[in-house]
């Protein structure tokens, strides 16, 4: 393992002003996002989508640090015979490689899941090095409702997110953690940090045990916030505040990069949270963006399968990055969401 050459991986991918796409979302859940838009979920809608997203030079050269691939994605060529990958590392950007396969019920824990996939990763760690993937990435999914997380979800995903970490370093790959606890309940955010720092603090634990070099890694965590139906929702002020104080509590110095997931929030609650966390003082860890749903549902409206909308989809692709990417020096403002619309 070469940690001085992870450590600058990882590091590049909260390069001051860019952040991650997560354009790895899997057959089944691309398929539902297609059919909001009216686009048959097929291999070659996938494939130019991703290429229209791929070739928007401002907002991949400027705003965009890396990119995680779905596995169907990685192998993919462009209409012109180049390499998706290529594509990606042409615009200066990172090419990532989603490696989990999902998540299955838990045994003994009525409504909690266990994520799954170490069986021969390994071996396809290897194959998507040779490809060009230089990190990857492994979701934990922790649920808070009555009863829920147990410590059994909490300790055997922390358990499973560890292992995958040290395949990754093994073969020379930066791995994302993400133990993702959900934002769906009526939890309040208090409710959420408390879940949350369990979760960090076992995944920690667990990373420790398994010999992972926190320098050479990068977390993808969930901010501290309220959950989706809670009759209360926290400000922005109380989300940054808040997520902070628990990212300093519970993330070692020594981790070069937090890139956050926005869990369902929408566009503008994801760039505005993070803006003001970046405006709390100086930070231990790069921290940025690692957004889906957030950067692309604007994209994918404007695109909606026709040829003739590619340059408006790559219009507001770029145009979300750019807010994002000021978000994360502290330097976006909502005026600039009115200006541009």
């Amino acid at each position: 393992m070469n940690l001085t050459e992870l450590n600058r991986v990882a590091t590049a991918m909260v390069a001051p002003g860019k952040g991650i796409l997560a354009a790895d979302e899997s057959s089944g859940t691309i398929k539902r996002r297609f059919d909001a838009i009216g686009v048959e979920s097929t291999e070659s809608n996938r494939r130019d989508y991703r290429e229209m997203l791929f070739r928007s030079r401002e907002a991949m050269s400027r705003y965009i640090s890396g990119v995680i691939l779905y596995d169907e994605t990685i192998w993919q060529d462009a209409k012109d015979g180049t390499p998706l990958v290529k594509l990606i590392e042409s615009s200066g950007a990172i090419p990532g490689i989603k490696v989990d396969e999902g998540t299955q019920a838990l045994p003994m824990c009525p409504g909690e899941t266990i994520t799954v996939g170490l069986d021969k990763l390994a071996d396809r760690l290897k194959k998507y090095y040779e490809r060009g993937a230089r990190f990857a990435k492994w979701r934990a999914v922790i649920d808070i409702g009555s009863g829920i997380p147990s410590m059994t979800a909490i300790s055997v995903n922390a358990h499973a997110l560890a292992r995958y970490a040290a395949l990754c370093q093994a073969a020379q790959i930066v791995p994302i953690v993400e133990p993702e606890v959900l934002m769906d309940g009526d939890h309040d955010i208090d409710r959420c940090y408390e879940v949350t720092s369990r979760v960090l603090n076992k995944t920690f634990q667990e990373l420790r045990v398994q010999r992972v070099a926190l320098e050479g890694m990068v977390l993808k965590p969930n901010m501290a916030i309220s959950g989706k139906k809670c009759p209360s929702q926290a400000s922005v002020a109380e989300v940054a505040e808040k997520t902070i104080r628990l990212l300093k509590a519970c993330v070692p110095a020594a981790v070069p990069a937090i890139a956050f997931l926005s869990g369902g929030q929408s566009d503008e609650e994801a760039t505005a949270h993070l803006n003001a966390m970046h405006q709390l003082g100086p930070l231990p860890w790069g921290l940025t963006f690692s957004y889906g749903r957030a950067l692309q549902a604007a994209p994918q409206k404007a695109w909606s399968g026709r040829p003739e909308n590619v340059t408006a989809g790559q219009n507001a692709f770029s145009h979300r990055a750019r807010m994002n990417g000021l978000a994360s020096k502290g330097e976006w403002q909502s005026s600039l969401e009115k200006k541009a619309a």
